[in-house]
C-alpha cells in the first residue's frame, strides 16, 4: 500500500525577515564557524543553541586526521547541552556555514541526535539551517528525519 509523508516548513528570502530572536541565534552559530578546524574539508560549519532559560551556547565542527574521528558542529552543541545543561531543553537550533553559498543542513547523524534530544527532553526543537542569505526553519527535529532509528 502507497503511503504518504508531507511536512511544512517556514521559508525566508532574507533573513532580515527572520524574528529578531532567531536573526540573533543565526548570527551566533555564524560566529562559531570561526572556531570550527576543518583543514581538510575547509567546510565551517556552527550551530546555536537558545535554551528554555534563553541561554544561548555554540559549537562547531572538528576535523581530525584519523577520519572518521571529526565532529559536526550540531553534534558538538548537543552533546554539550546535554552533559552540561540537561535539565534546560533545547528549544532553537541554528545553523549557519563557511562557505555559506546556500543553506547548511544536517548530515544524516546529526538528525538522528538532535531526534534523540529531543526524545530525552519531552519537547520538539525547532531547527533553523541558513545560509546564502536565507533560512528554511522546520518546528521539529523529527520533521528532517521521518524514519528514525529506535531502540
Amino acid at each position: 500500500m502507497e503511503q504518504e509523508h508531507r511536512f511544512s516548513y517556514e521559508r525566508f528570502e532574507s533573513l532580515g525577515s527572520l524574528p529578531e530572536a532567531d536573526r540573533i541565534l543565526v548570527e551566533a552559530a555564524r560566529r562559531a564557524t570561526a572556531n570550527a578546524h576543518a583543514p581538510y574539508s575547509k567546510f565551517c560549519v556552527g550551530a546555536a543553541a537558545r535554551l528554555r532559560s534563553g541561554r544561548v551556547l555554540c559549537g562547531s565542527n572538528i576535523e581530525s586526521e584519523v577520519f572518521p574521528a571529526g565532529l559536526c558542529a550540531e553534534r558538538s552543541l548537543l552533546f554539550y547541552a546535554q552533559s552540561n545543561y540537561a535539565d534546560d531543553p533545547v528549544e532553537t537550533l541554528a545553523i549557519a556555514s563557511e562557505p555559506s553559498e546556500r543553506e547548511c543542513y544536517p548530515c544524516g547523524q546529526c538528525r538522528q541526535a538532535m531526534v534523540d534530544a529531543e526524545r530525552r527532553q519531552g519537547s520538539p526543537m525547532r531547527v533553523i539551517m541558513s545560509g546564502g542569505g536565507t533560512a528554511s526553519v522546520v518546528e521539529s527535529a523529527t520533521l528532517l528525519l521521518p524514519f528514525t532509528f529506535t531502540l
